[in-house]
């Protein structure tokens, strides 16, 4: 992809302004914007492109609920910080996490007029609506290429990583 800059949470670290400071032309892969929603929409209204990035959420809820101990932990800060519920654990935290996220999501892109929603078990046939929806230029075919590479997820970014790499080129 020629004519976008991506990255896979390049401003995390970040606070206040500089955490949604985003160049032009951008594709950013990040589920922890899914937390930031006001300030997204405040920033950027209705002129962005939103994508609505989904997986199923059981394959999902199954993989979040290896992640407890991670430094970072969503699901922990999701089941302790905001939920208060100590230390419990397992899938129906992960699906109630996974299920706020996507319906808090939803309602933010109810009014904008720019969304797409990707399915990851799609992203053969989704990807290429994506790329024309934006105006991407460049070789599209490797990009779908790309795609279907299977690589061990918990070593790589797995599909980000690759689109990423691929658009950074």
């Amino acid at each position: 992809m020629d004519n976008f800059s991506a990255g896979h949470e390049t401003r995390s670290a970040l606070v206040g302004e500089e955490r949604l400071d985003f160049p032009d032309n951008h594709i950013e892969a990040d589920n922890r914007l899914s937390w930031m929603l006001g300030k997204l929409g405040k920033k950027y209204g209705k002129d962005a492109f939103y994508v609505h990035l989904r997986r199923d959420i059981e394959t999902t809820a199954v993989s979040f609920n290896r992640r407890w101990d991670y430094p970072g932990s969503l699901i922990r800060a999701y089941t302790e910080g905001i939920l208060m519920a100590g230390d419990q654990r397992g899938l129906k935290y992960c699906r109630d996490l996974l299920e706020t996220i996507h319906f808090n999501i939803e309602y933010f892109l109810r009014d904008k007029p720019n969304q797409m929603t990707i399915s990851l078990e799609n992203i053969q046939e989704d990807f290429p609506r994506f790329w024309e929806w934006i105006g991407a230029q460049g070789d599209l075919e490797a990009a779908v290429r790309e795609l279907e590479i299977h690589y061990n997820q918990s070593k790589k970014l797995g599909i980000f990583g690759r689109l990423i790499d691929f658009i950074k080129g």
